[in-house]
């Protein structure tokens, strides 16, 4: 396997700022950073971004996630392991990243579920976070990322260490 190209945002310091201000702006809003963490982890396997799955499920493992939570993200669902506010939060999550698979992508019963459990700002920050890995997961795929590449990349593994470490 082999990389169309570099990360576009890491060709575009501009653009790479302008992604972690947005995803630093969404911290301390009232969603657990778990929860940001396993959307992201959900939305990249809806996608198919081998790079975010990597470093989510990495980044879930440093924050002491279990395994049995880790292992059923894709079938949270049936799943016993997960509360009502990350249920929504998944649902959510889902709903946005497949915007195009149904006629109303977002429908009321999950937009309410999800403000039953989190206020306008943490609403807010859900859906900005979900948009943004969304983001992450397009690059990567456009230009043919490798899952664990990122890992050897001193820059990316700081940029990662310092996102961990500030939550």
């Amino acid at each position: 396997m082999q990389a169309r190209m570099n990360n576009p945002a890491m060709l575009i310091p501009e653009a790479m700022q302008a992604l972690l201000a947005l995803s630093k702006s969404i911290e301390h809003r009232g969603v657990p950073q778990k929860t940001f963490e396993l959307i992201h982890l959900r939305a990249s396997q809806i996608n198919g971004c081998g790079v975010c799955l990597d470093m989510h499920a990495r980044m879930l493992r440093k924050m002491r996630e279990t395994d049995e939570r880790l292992f059923t993200v894709a079938a949270w669902r049936d799943a016993p392991y997960f509360t009502d506010a990350e249920r929504a939060a998944l649902a959510l999550a889902e709903a946005v990243t497949r915007l195009s698979d149904r006629s109303d992508p977002v429908p009321d019963e999950i937009w309410n579920e999800a403000a039953r459990h989190y206020d306008e700002q943490a609403l807010a920050a859900l859906v900005l976070s979900i948009a943004v890995i969304n983001v992450w997961n397009r690059l990567n795929i456009a230009t043919r990322q490798i899952a664990g590449e990122w890992v050897k990349s001193e820059e990316a593994r700081k940029i990662v260490e310092e996102a961990v470490g500030a939550r």
